[in-house]
């Protein structure tokens, strides 16, 4: 059985070397009001009094009310400031610029809200000297179900060792929100998405397959598939060696 004390505290103390070798003051996470970044949230807040989340609506309804509310409710727990970027105007106008120059197609588009809230996070990490705290998970690491220079792009990430499963039992530990631990995984690009039915496989079915257990084989197809095309997000940048 894990000892999620010693795990907390050993997750906080990761977190206070990676500050003291950067020589930075504080943390900044984009608050998404998801179970990732609640998790992230409590662990940079035990190990940094100078964390501060940024909620980061972009287009999706759902940003703006059910996410918002719960990032609040996750922050106010614990006592985290919390400050709020509208990107929708900031995306639009991105769009606009583009007019003429590219058609954007599903992926550009979707991915654009992701890279907008990178943007921001570090923006406002190097104006406040603050470090960006990732929230990725290794469920979703695997399968390549984040992106590429959007919510992949980061300083240091405490949870990326973590399954989403595994998340889920931590934030029950932690007695985190209800909110964060029972709504549907979403991303939240655009109206009515969820992370499960994007992928077609479940968490429980991937962190199986993770944990080597056996799944129906068309979701171990899934998988496999999803692991394979997104090879790249995990590699570093190709370079040339003379």
């Amino acid at each position: 059985m894990r000892d999620y004390k010693v795990e907390f505290e050993n997750r906080v103390a990761f977190i206070k070397s990676v500050l003291a070798r950067s020589g930075a003051t504080g943390i900044v996470y984009g608050n998404s009001g998801g179970k990732d970044c609640a998790l992230v949230s409590i662990l940079c807040k035990a190990a940094c009094d100078n964390t501060v989340g940024i909620i980061l609506p972009c287009t999706s309804q759902r940003n703006y009310n059910q996410d918002a509310a719960d990032a609040m409710e996750v922050a106010d727990k614990y006592n985290i400031e919390t400050r709020t970027v509208d990107l929708t105007p900031v995306k639009e106008a991105e769009i606009q610029a583009l007019s003429g120059v590219a058609t954007l197609n599903t992926p550009a588009l979707a991915n654009m809200a992701p890279r907008l809230r990178m943007l921001t996070l570090y923006a406002v990490a190097a104006a406040e000297n603050r470090l960006v705290a990732g929230t990725g998970n290794k469920s979703e690491a695997y399968v390549g179900y984040f992106t590429k220079w959007g919510d992949g792009g980061c300083d240091f990430n405490p949870i990326a060792d973590l399954t989403v499963t595994e998340v889920y039992a931590f934030l029950r530990y932690l007695d985190a929100p209800k909110c964060v631990i029972e709504k549907a995984p979403s991303a939240a690009l655009f109206d009515g998405q969820t992370d499960e039915t994007e992928m077609g496989v479940t968490y429980a079915e991937l962190d199986a397959f993770l944990a080597g257990e056996d799944i129906p084989e068309d979701k171990k197809q899934i998988v496999e598939r999803m692991h394979r095309v997104s090879a790249h997000k995990r590699e570093g940048i190709a370079v040339y060696k003379a």
